[in-house]
């Protein structure tokens, strides 16, 4: 008797195991933002992050880069390497994990993927686009690739990255979370500005990498431009620049901006560059922005007239916390409508709510140097 009831409960014992394990490994059908359907065990426990790196950490909290196996280092280190300074300050493992390459520099290594074994494989719309022979071997080895995308910059895909990351960490509840919080400011912002039925603010946004000599990337349809049409504004660029690219200087005066924002980072390579970001005095960012009115031809430009010429962070783009840098432009078109906000504290907010670590130094700054 002893003996069969001790069967039985090594049976039970052996049953329910072997259930736990099959919920466990039971694969969940996750959409991805190109609609695509992929089979992905969560949470994940190893996963190659090739961007978005920030964005991951504030759905999944630190602890999901526990689970990251390999990244695309040059995205983060290279292209925001102050913000990578500051997180490897507070967590040096972040120096330790494997770096795969990178796909804009085409030295993306699918080998490099492959040993590392990861569960899934995150990527950028733009990198998946980018990646079409290497896509397929991936998916070749039976490792699922899911596409998120926050450069496109509409409610609509930001929503539905931060619902993806959610799933593949685990923190489905942060992610409705933050989405509220996203969707509350860009809702808030709309229907204030419909309601005013106010004239659109003819703005032009440049990336100020190259600094006043030369005129870089404007944008049309995505990034900066999409954010600058939630935001309520009639963007110049739109009629002439898809994507993003150089406008015709003699096109920029003709078009007669109301308002003029110039992106920066901490980049230190031009010295005349717009400079925003980590460690930035505001000081130093207002000198930066007034050599840009300074341009042949500006100082007749409505906007550098009426000191509407802001400054604002390229690497608070194309992210979670971007709903900020919209509230900006949004003050920034209708001064009255919105003198309630304060967006770059909302932006510090987002980082002490979701993230390690809060920067500090310039994000914001105005023709005045406020």
């Amino acid at each position: 008797m002893l003996y069969r009831r001790s069967l039985a409960a090594s049976f039970s014992t052996f049953a329910i195991g072997m259930v736990c394990v099959a919920a466990q490994a039971a694969p969940t059908s996750i959409q991805d933002v190109l609609g695509r359907t992929v089979e992905v065990e969560v949470p994940a426990k190893r996963v190659l992050l090739g961007f978005y790196f920030e964005d991951y950490m504030a759905v999944g909290g630190e602890k999901a880069f526990d689970k990251v196996v390999g990244i695309s280092r040059e995205a983060w280190a290279g292209w925001r390497a102050v913000n990578w300074a500051l997180h490897v300050a507070h967590r040096p493992s972040l120096k330790d994990i494997p770096d795969v390459g990178e796909v804009e520099a085409q030295t993306f290594s699918v080998e490099k993927a492959l040993a590392l074994k990861p569960d899934v494989v995150v990527l950028a719309d733009w990198q998946y686009k980018g990646m079409d022979s290497d896509i397929k071997r991936l998916e070749a080895a039976k490792i699922p690739v899911v596409v998120v995308d926050y450069n496109a910059q509409t409610l609509e895909r930001h929503l539905a990255s931060t619902k993806v990351l959610g799933q593949l960490t685990g923190e489905t509840a942060r992610a409705e979370r933050i989405n509220a919080e996203y969707k509350g400011a860009i809702d808030q912002m709309q229907s204030r500005i419909a309601q005013a039925k106010l004239p659109k603010p003819r703005v032009y946004i440049e990336f100020g990498n190259k600094g006043p000599a030369e005129y870089s990337f404007t944008y049309g349809k995505n990034m900066w431009g999409a954010m600058a049409a939630v935001a309520g504004g009639d963007n110049i660029a739109a009629p002439f620049v898809e994507w993003w690219g150089p406008m015709n200087p003699e096109q920029v005066l003709a078009s007669r901006p109301e308002v003029v924002l110039i992106a920066g980072t901490e980049s230190t390579k031009n010295p005349a560059a717009m400079l925003m970001g980590q460690d930035v005095d505001k000081a130093q960012a207002a000198q930066r922005l007034a050599g840009f009115t300074g341009r042949n031809g500006w100082a007749e430009m409505p906007a550098v007239k009426t000191n509407r010429v802001y400054g604002i962070y390229q690497g608070a783009s194309r992210t979670i916390s971007d709903y900020v840098m919209v509230q900006y432009m949004a003050k920034a078109l209708y001064p009255t409508l919105f003198k309630d906000l304060n967006p770059e504290t909302n932006y510090l907010d987002f980082y002490k709510r979701y993230l390690p670590v809060t920067p500090s130094g310039t994000f914001m700054v105005s023709q005045g140097g406020k």
